[in-house]
C-alpha cells in the first residue's frame, strides 16, 4: 500500500483525527499520521483472513484493499475500530446491549460490565424492564423496590466516573416498555436535563399499545415479575393508552425525549427470534440487539460513488444513471469482508459478549452522503425522486451485503446459531445474522467530508468559533463549487448563509440552486419520516435519523409524525424540535429561541449558555469544619441540598476586615458556582493549591492560603465524586469546545470538534 500519498482531508477531519484518534505519546503529542492510521487499520482487519487459508500476499491484498477504501474516503469503519485496531486495547465494536436483571448482585453485575465497556471505547444500551416497579415489596429484606429510575440514576453517576478510554464519553440507552408499571416516571425522568445525562431514553412501545391508542381503550400494565398483570392491593392496573401516548408527545415535544422503538416489531424480523429476545438497543436507536450482544459498524461514502463528471445525456429525473453502481458493489462486498474480519480480530471487554457476538455474527454496514448524492445528483431531499432513490439505493447495498454474506458462508462457515435461525428454514447459508444498519456518522462523517448518514444538510455554510476567538465560515464543499462555477459565490453571501438556517429566500441564489440545496429545516417533518422508512425497507436492523421540527412545532405535528412512522413500518423514532432547550447553541443566526422570541436575520452566531441559578431553600443542613491558616482557624460551613454542597461560609477570627472581606468574597462565588451546578471538583481544582504569605502545616500537608483550606475541606468531603451536571452539559452546548451541536441521525454531534453524544 502506498503510505506516502496525499490523502485529501479537510481541517475539521485534521483536527478531529489529531484530538480523538491518532497515537499520542506520553506527553499528549500525535505521533501517528492519518495515512499511518488508516495503514494500522487495514493491516490489522486483514489479518484475520489467515484463519481461512490466506498466503502473505493474499493478505497485503486485503490490507491494501482496505486501506484505499479508507484513504480515499469512500468507507469508514466505527470510532473505536479506527481507534483501537493493531493497538493493546484492540476493542472494536462500537455499542454492546447488557442486561439488567431483577437482583442487587445482578443490577451490579452490568453496572460492573457497562464500566470496562466504557474504559474500552464503546457505549451501551439497557431494558430496565425487568426490574421490579418503585414500591414494590422485597422479600429478602422485607423493605421496598426503588424502581427503574432510581438505578438509571446509579448507571448514569458510574458513567460519570468512567472516561471512556480517553477518548470517548460514555453513552447509554435506557429503555422501558410501555407495559411497565413505573412508565409515567420514566417517561418524565429527563425533564430536568440536568438529570441522567450519560443516557438517551427510549420508551419500547408494543403492538398491544398501539392498537389500544387507536381504538382508544385501556391497556393492562405486566408485573415484569409474573409476567401477568400487575396488581396493586389486589387489583389490577391498567392505564388510558391515550393518556400515556400524550405524554411521550408532550416531553419529546418540550425537551426532544424519550424516543420511542417499536419493540414487538424488531423481534418479528429478528432472524435469531426462536431462542433469544431484543429488548434493547445501542444509544442511538438503530442497533437492535439481544443480551450481551454487540455492533460492529461501518459506513459507504454514497458521495463517492456518483460519476464526475455526470454523463452528458444525464438528467435528474433518471438519477440512477449518475451512479457508479460497479464501485458501490465492490464497496458493498469490500464492507462486509472487513466487518467479519472485525468480529474475529476484536478483543471484547467481557466473556459473555465474546460468545454472544461470535455466536450471531452480527454486522451492520450502512451508508452515508446520502444529502451529498443527492445535491451532486441535483436531485432535492424533499422530493419524490429522492425518496425513490433512496429505497433503490438501500435495497442495491442490502441485497449485495446478503450476497457476499452468503458467499464468505460457503467459505468460512455460518454463523453458529444459523441452524436455529430463519435463514434455516429459507435454505440460506449466511455469515451474518443481521449485514445492514443505517447508524450515526457523526465524527466519521467528519473525517470523510461527508454529510451524515442518511439526513439532510444541517446547513448549508455555518460559523466555526476557533479557540483564539477567529470566526471560521466554513461552507459546503459542493455548494460552493457550483457557486463559483455559476458566478454568484462571495464572501459576504457565504457569511449572509451562515446567519441563516435555510437559502430558500435568498434571491441572490438562482431558484434551481436554492432547490436542490434544502436543509433540515426546509424538510417537512413527513419527508424527513418517509425517507427513514424507505431506508428501513430495506434494512436489517434499523435506522438512526433524526425527525426535525421547527420550534412552531405542535405536539399534533408529534402525534402525526409518530403515527406515520408506525404506520410506514419504522422500528423507531428519535424527534427533536429547535429551541426546544433553554440552552440550545443557536445553529444559525435565524434559530428561534426556546423562549419563542423571534432571532435577527442577521444575528451573529454565538453560543448561548444561561447558568440556572437554584433558589435556596428557607432551611438547609450542613457541616463545619475548623482548619488552621496562616491568618488563624478558618471556620468553613458547607450546606447541603439533594446530597451535593450547595453553599459555602468560612469565617477567620481576629485577621483583620481586608482578610474577612476577602474570605466572604470567595464564598460567596464558590455558592453561585455550587448553585449554578458546575461540579464541585472543577471548583477544587480552581483553588487548590493557591499560594499565599502565610502557609502553616496542618496534619502532614500544607495549608497555603485561605482558598486552599477551604478547597481542602471541599475536597475531604466532597471531592471525586461527580454531582449534578450543569445545564451546559445539556448536549446543547458542546462540553468539549462549547461549540453549537447539531441533533441528527439520532445523535447529538459538534461539528467543530467531533464531540459525539454516541
Amino acid at each position: 500500500m502506498h503510505t506516502d500519498r496525499k490523502l485529501q482531508l479537510s481541517e475539521n477531519a485534521l483536527k478531529v483525527l489529531d484530538r480523538r484518534y491518532l497515537i499520542k505519546d506520553d506527553n499528549g503529542k500525535s505521533i501517528e499520521s492519518p495515512v499511518q492510521l488508516f495503514a494500522r487499520v487495514a493491516n490489522s482487519i486483514a489479518q484475520p483472513d489467515r484463519n481461512y487459508g490466506a498466503t502473505d500476499p493474499q493478505v497485503e491484498e486485503t490490507a491494501t484493499k482496505f486501506f484505499n477504501s479508507m484513504a480515499d474516503l469512500e468507507f469508514m469503519p466505527n470510532s473505536p475500530t479506527l481507534m483501537n485496531a493493531g493497538r493493546p486495547l484492540g476493542q472494536l465494536s462500537a455499542c454492546f446491549v447488557l442486561p439488567v436483571g431483577d437482583s442487587m448482585d445482578e443490577i451490579f453485575t452490568a453496572i460492573k460490565h457497562a464500566a470496562l465497556i466504557h474504559k474500552s471505547g464503546g457505549g451501551t444500551g439497557f431494558a430496565f424492564s425487568r426490574l421490579r416497579p418503585r414500591n414494590a415489596v422485597v422479600a429478602s429484606t422485607s423493605g421496598v423496590a426503588s424502581g427503574p429510575v432510581s438505578f438509571m440514576k446509579v448507571f448514569n453517576a458510574a458513567t460519570e466516573a468512567v472516561k471512556q478510554g480517553g477518548t470517548r464519553r460514555g453513552a447509554n440507552m435506557g429503555i422501558l416498555r410501555v407495559d411497565h408499571p413505573d412508565i409515567l416516571e420514566f417517561i418524565s425522568c429527563k425533564d430536568d436535563i440536568r438529570e441522567i445525562t450519560n443516557f438517551n431514553i427510549s420508551v419500547a412501545i408494543t403492538d398491544e399499545f398501539m392498537r389500544a391508542v387507536e381504538e382508544k381503550r385501556k391497556y393492562a400494565l405486566i408485573d415484569p415479575r409474573t409476567n401477568d398483570v400487575f396488581r396493586c392491593e389486589g387489583e389490577p392496573q391498567y392505564l388510558d393508552a391515550s393518556m400515556v401516548f400524550e405524554k411521550i408527545v408532550d416531553h419529546a415535544w418540550k425537551t426532544g425525549e424519550p424516543g420511542i422503538i417499536f419493540v414487538d416489531r424488531m423481534n418479528a424480523s429478528n432472524p435469531t427470534r426462536k431462542f433469544e429476545l431484543i429488548e434493547a438497543t445501542n444509544p442511538c436507536g438503530e442497533q437492535p440487539l439481544p443480551p450481551y450482544d454487540s455492533c460492529n459498524l461501518a459506513s459507504i461514502n454514497l458521495g463517492k460513488v456518483v460519476l464526475d463528471p455526470l454523463p452528458a445525456t444525464y438528467s435528474p429525473s433518471e438519477p440512477d444513471k449518475g451512479i457508479n453502481w460497479t464501485r458501490l458493489h465492490e464497496l458493498v462486498r469490500l464492507g462486509v469482508h472487513f466487518l467479519d474480519n472485525v468480529i474475529d480480530e476484536n478483543k471484547y471487554p467481557i466473556r459473555e459478549i465474546e460468545e454472544q457476538t461470535r455466536a450471531s455474527r452480527r454486522i451492520g454496514l450502512g451508508v452515508m452522503g446520502w444529502a451529498d448524492m443527492l445535491a451532486q445528483l441535483r436531485v432535492p431531499y424533499d422530493s419524490e425522486t429522492a425518496l425513490a432513490l433512496g429505497g433503490r439505493v438501500m435495497e442495491f447495498v442490502n441485497t449485495r451485503g446478503h450476497f457476499h454474506s452468503s458467499e464468505l458462508a460457503k467459505s468460512r462457515g455460518k454463523f453458529p446459531r444459523w441452524a436455529d435461525s430463519s435463514f434455516a428454514e429459507e435454505g440460506v447459508a449466511m455469515r451474518n445474522a443481521t449485514v445492514t444498519t443505517v447508524a450515526p456518522t457523526g465524527t466519521i462523517s467528519i473525517i470523510a467530508g461527508c454529510s451524515s448518514g442518511i439526513e439532510p444538510y444541517y446547513a448549508v455554510s455555518f460559523v466555526r468559533n476557533v479557540m483564539d476567538g477567529t470566526r471560521l465560515v466554513d461552507v459546503n464543499p459542493i455548494f460552493e463549487r457550483i457557486a463559483r462555477d455559476r458566478g454568484f459565490y462571495s464572501p459576504a453571501l457565504m457569511e449572509k448563509i451562515a446567519n441563516s438556517n435555510s437559502i430558500q429566500s435568498m434571491e441572490e441564489i438562482p431558484e434551481d440552486i436554492r432547490r436542490i440545496f434544502v436543509t433540515a429545516a426546509d424538510v417537512p417533518p413527513d419527508r424527513h419520516v418517509r425517507m427513514q422508512a424507505v431506508f428501513q425497507q430495506h434494512c436489517d436492523t434499523s435506522i438512526s435519523k433524526t425527525i426535525n421540527f421547527p420550534e412552531t412545532a405542535t405536539r399534533d405535528d408529534v402525534k402525526t409524525s409518530y403515527w406515520l412512522a408506525y404506520k410506514l413500518g419504522c422500528k423507531g423514532v428519535t424527534i427533536y424540535r429547535d429551541g426546544s432547550r433553554t440552552d440550545q447553541v443557536l445553529s444559525t443566526g435565524a434559530t428561534p429561541s426556546a423562549t419563542g422570541a423571534p432571532a435577527k436575520e442577521e444575528a451573529q452566531i454565538r453560543v448561548i449558555y444561561k447558568p440556572q441559578v437554584e433558589d435556596r431553600p428557607d432551611c438547609l443542613t450542613g457541616i463545619t469544619e475548623k482548619i488552621k491558616t496562616g491568618y488563624g482557624n478558618l471556620y468553613v460551613t458547607i450546606n447541603i441540598h439533594d446530597d451535593r454542597p450547595f453553599e459555602v461560609f468560612a469565617q477567620i477570627g481576629k485577621s483583620g476586615f481586608s482578610t474577612m472581606a476577602d474570605t466572604e468574597a470567595v464564598c460567596r462565588l464558590i455558592s453561585l458556582a455550587l448553585r449554578s451546578g458546575i461540579d464541585v471538583d472543577d471548583i477544587i481544582e480552581q483553588l487548590l493549591g493557591i499560594g499565599g504569605s502565610s502557609p502553616v502545616y496542618q496534619h502532614g500537608g500544607v495549608v497555603a492560603s485561605i482558598p486552599d483550606a477551604i478547597a481542602k475541606v471541599l475536597k475531604r468531603h466532597f471531592g471525586n465524586g461527580k454531582q449534578k451536571e450543569s445545564a451546559r452539559s445539556s448536549y446543547d452546548v458542546c462540553p468539549d469546545c462549547g461549540g453549537r451541536v447539531q441533533h441528527d441521525s439520532g445523535c447529538v454531534v459538534c461539528p467543530s470538534c467531533g464531540f459525539s453524544k454516541c
